[in-house]
């Protein structure tokens, strides 16, 4: 192995000692929970064929990221009393059962069923990946391997829809997803036999107490979500209304509880307050990541109803959405700190230019327009994110800067699970609830991403904001 001493990283005796071939597996878990992120889009139109409830579209995503937030949450606690292998084979079984149950399910309720059951379990896959390196491998080579981990994402966004297209296009829908049955069971057995070091098969907690987990945060998080899903099912004014109010509420409620306690916190203090580039950062995040899920939600149904575009096409414009964010994020990675805030504006403007883009490429067709606001939206991300996940990190307090690099991403996946809660709402309202065709399809594409241009508007003020010096004062205050 490398010497503690030394950033180079002796790859060769990585793999002499094992240590390789454990951290390729660890790297399956992500490769499994990222690949069926992004491949559902894609078979969403076979599917909602077959089985019908267009309606319930935006839940396969909001309640797969639902299960993750909790999932992941909760992994990152459970490795301090159950040993690291233990859960890593719980994890994959959980993740397996979840895809066998969506590949044969009957109804859309049972496949939704299926998805959180992926979601607990993919999620604290990914989770227990990242604890992987931290307790398996030496300290000096992790950014490395982080840089991986970093890849294999960018990997498994391009190779997801590919996936999803090829096998619905030579077998069928429920073949793409039930693949992943396979995939879960084979990281299982090769989790008992890879995690086979101390490190990995020795309870972690000796004496000391883990951080409590936050139930209560998470249930109201959980209960928000559905809450605004719930909303869209079946439209009618004062009962969507109801459920629509008491899911915001309850996401509110959720942000207060979770700053009322600080030893099981997943956010730091201030969230949204502009007055820091914390709070801005955070409400930059939550804004996009609302904002853009609607097109990997509905983007593809969307295009195959509307205008006939072959499954294997979406797959290529949603991938290449996907490449652009990877291969910008890469291109910019070594621009000046002083110009990280400036590169956050352009990110955000393009972000925002994709948005508003598809309000009228979707309804248009025309792929070439449609892959470039594919391309903005992909690209805005890679251009920011980096530098935008460093502002909000070394912005934080000293005691909250741990907590501030895990929130960018858990803000991330509640804004995905909600922004897919309401793009459903939106989807349904404006034709959605009364089946799928032609006629409902054109209506849903005109106002789906139209009703989220405000939210691009305001992740780019924040932007701005972001881009403005802090003064002393406020330094002191955040």
């Amino acid at each position: 192995m490398s010497s503690e001493t030394s950033n180079r990283v002796d790859w060769q005796a990585l793999w002499a000692s094992g240590d390789l071939a454990r951290f390729c597996f660890i790297n399956l878990g992500i490769l499994l929970y990222a690949t069926n992120e992004t491949m559902v889009a894609t078979v969403m139109p076979a599917m909602v064929g077959e089985l019908d409830g267009v309606q319930l579209v935006g839940w396969s995503l909001a309640i797969y990221e639902l299960g993750a937030i909790v999932a992941g949450a909760a992994a990152g606690r459970l490795v301090s009393y159950v040993p690291l292998r233990t859960n890593m084979v719980i994890a994959a079984l959980l993740y397996a059962t979840g895809a066998l149950v969506s590949a044969i399910a009957p109804s859309m309720p049972q496949f939704l069923a299926g998805r959180l059951i992926e979601g607990l379990g993919g999620g604290a896959l990914v989770s227990l990946a990242f604890v992987s390196v931290e307790r398996l491998f030496p300290r000096n080579i992790w950014p490395q391997l982080f840089g991986i981990l970093s890849a294999i994402w960018g990997i498994a966004a391009f190779s997801g829809p590919m996936i999803g297209a090829i096998m619905t296009e030579l077998l069928s829908w429920r073949w793409a997803v039930g693949i992943f049955t396979l995939g879960g069971i084979a990281l299982a057995l090769a989790s008992l036999i890879v995690l086979n070091t101390p490190e990995a098969t020795r309870l972690q907690a000796s004496g000391g107490r883990a951080p409590p987990f936050p139930y209560v945060a998470l249930g109201c998080l959980a209960v928000s979500v559905v809450l605004i899903a719930m909303a869209g099912v079946d439209i009618a004014l004062l009962r969507s209304s109801l459920l629509l109010g008491f899911g915001l509420i309850g996401l509110a409620l959720f942000f207060r509880v979770d700053g009322l306690k600080p030893q099981s916190r997943l956010f730091p203090a201030r969230l949204f307050s502009w007055r820091s580039p914390v709070g801005s950062g955070m409400t930059m995040v939550a804004a996009f990541s609302v904002a853009t899920i609607s097109f990997g939600v509905y983007g593809p149904l969307l295009l195959t109803s509307l205008h006939d575009i072959p499954i294997l096409t979406t797959g290529y414009i949603i991938a290449a959405e996907s490449i652009s964010w990877s291969i910008l994020s890469i291109v910019v990675a070594n621009a000046p700190q002083e110009r990280e805030r400036p590169i956050i504006v352009v990110g955000a403007l393009m972000i925002a230019c994709g948005i508003a883009g598809f309000a009228y490429t979707i309804p248009a067709g025309s792929i070439p327009l449609i892959l470039m606001c594919a391309l903005l939206q992909g690209g805005g991300f890679g251009v920011a994110w980096p530098f935008l996940t460093r502002v909000i990190v070394a912005s934080a307090r000293d005691d909250e800067q741990t907590i501030a690099s895990a929130a960018v991403p858990t803000m991330q996946r509640i804004g995905y699970a909600v922004g897919a809660a309401l793009a459903g709402i939106i989807a349904n309202a404006s034709g959605f609830s009364e089946g799928l065709n032609r006629e409902a399809a054109a209506s849903v594409a005109s106002w789906l991403f139209l009703a989220f241009v405000p939210l691009g508007i305001v992740g780019c003020v924040a932007a701005l904001r972001i881009a403005v010096p802090e003064t002393p004062l406020e330094k002191t205050a955040g």
